[in-house]
């Protein structure tokens, strides 16, 4: 029997990705009220922007939410690297009347070493938290869990899952290589595995003793049966939620992710300085002509983006913009979030009762001697 919804409060195994930039308080409020389990990203804010996505989340909804943070390590500043990037991105910013910024800052603030939202957090106890990029601090951990909130953690390959575990987190979020934006990668400089969602699934059922989120290219109740049926105690969807009116996605971002471009997302760190998964665009394509290691660190890098996005958008070209989507991006619906996981569990019923008809039939054929 599956424990961990019943644990989480509830309704349905299907967790909406806290998407920092795209997911609302909104969003997160609607999938809790369907049965879901609501998520927002706060790791692109400061603790007090936190502290009211938090607060709108429950105005909204007495059911059970997901708060994400980023735990990345702080980025040097590389002076000479950075230079050279503004000179590759100058002539697009020249090109909407607009300069490229004389320097880069580091616009995010890792969960690692932020005080003020570790302390608001602990003040406002949100029922669950998650971390991307790694690991907080175990005495954070500790004071987390001391405030009765059941933790999450994204892991992308076996060792980070023992980390993981180690560490005392709660549950994982098995990220296949599928997924759409940021990968969740420990060592943004290390090898990557690149295992996909269905491996890593059932590779971390099979190893770890605490429940399973399978992450990556999900987009609708078939996944999630796949999902469950491999081990999973329940599946986080992203991409699947982007084109939901409760969605922050501008209107350009839609509109890509409803074209053919869909069909064809990519890894790049041109957006960021981290390998993400993004819907083919501008952006992406300068990224193509460079070499990876031009980039600068994550979020510097990403403080150039923004820039230019900006300045784009402003002239009606959203073509620079972080439009991240997984694989299975061609499959998205626009329906409303909660008309989207009411859908979602009808379709695992569905999946479910098929697979056990086609096993059995399967097996009944098997064992038919022949004529």
């Amino acid at each position: 029997m599956n424990a961990f919804p019943n644990r989480i409060g509830v309704d349905f195994p299907i967790i909406q990705a806290p998407m920092a930039g795209v997911s609302t308080p909104e969003m997160a409020a609607a999938v809790s009220n369907a049965g879901g389990l609501g998520s927002i990203g706060v790791g692109n804010v400061d603790a007090d922007a936190a502290r009211t996505m938090i607060r709108k989340v429950r105005s909204l909804t007495d059911r059970p939410f997901n708060v994400n943070l980023f735990c990345h390590s702080p980025a040097a500043a590389d002076p000479a690297k950075e230079a050279a990037w503004l000179r590759i991105l100058s002539p697009h910013f020249a090109r909407f009347g607009a300069e490229a910024p004389a320097r880069l800052r580091e616009i995010y603030q890792s969960f690692v070493t932020d005080e003020a939202m570790m302390w608001m957090l602990v003040e406002e106890r949100p029922p669950i938290v998650s971390f991307h990029f790694g690991l907080p601090p175990a005495e954070r951990i500790t004071a987390l869990k001391s405030a009765g909130i059941v933790l999450l953690a994204t892991a992308t390959n076996l060792s980070e899952a023992r980390q993981i575990h180690d560490a005392g987190i709660d549950a994982i979020v098995a990220q296949g290589y599928e997924a759409g934006g940021h990968r969740g990668v420990f060592d943004e400089h290390g090898p990557d595995d690149r295992l996909g969602t269905l491996a890593l699934t059932r590779l971390l059922a099979m190893e770890a003793p605490i429940p399973i989120i399978a992450a990556g290219g999900i987009m609708d109740g078939a996944g999630i049966a796949a999902g469950l049926l491999l081990g999973a105690s329940a599946a986080q969807l992203g991409t699947a939620f982007i084109l939901c009116p409760e969605s922050a996605a501008d209107v350009g971002y839609r509109a890509a992710l409803a074209s053919d471009g869909a069909a064809h997302t990519l890894m790049t760190v041109a957006v960021s300085g981290r390998p993400a998964r993004s819907l083919p665009n501008r952006l992406t394509a300068l990224g193509e002509s460079v070499a990876a290691d031009q980039a600068p660190a994550y979020p510097r890098a990403y403080d150039a983006a923004k820039s230019l996005h900006a300045a784009a958008k402003a002239a009606g070209e959203f073509g620079y913009g972080a439009q991240w989507a997984g694989q299975g991006a061609p499959l998205a619906r626009k329906l409303s979030a909660a008309k989207l996981v009411q859908t979602l569990w009808q379709e695992v019923g569905d999946a479910l009762a098929m697979s056990k008809t086609t096993v059995l039939d399967i097996a009944n054929a098997a064992l038919t001697p022949p004529r």
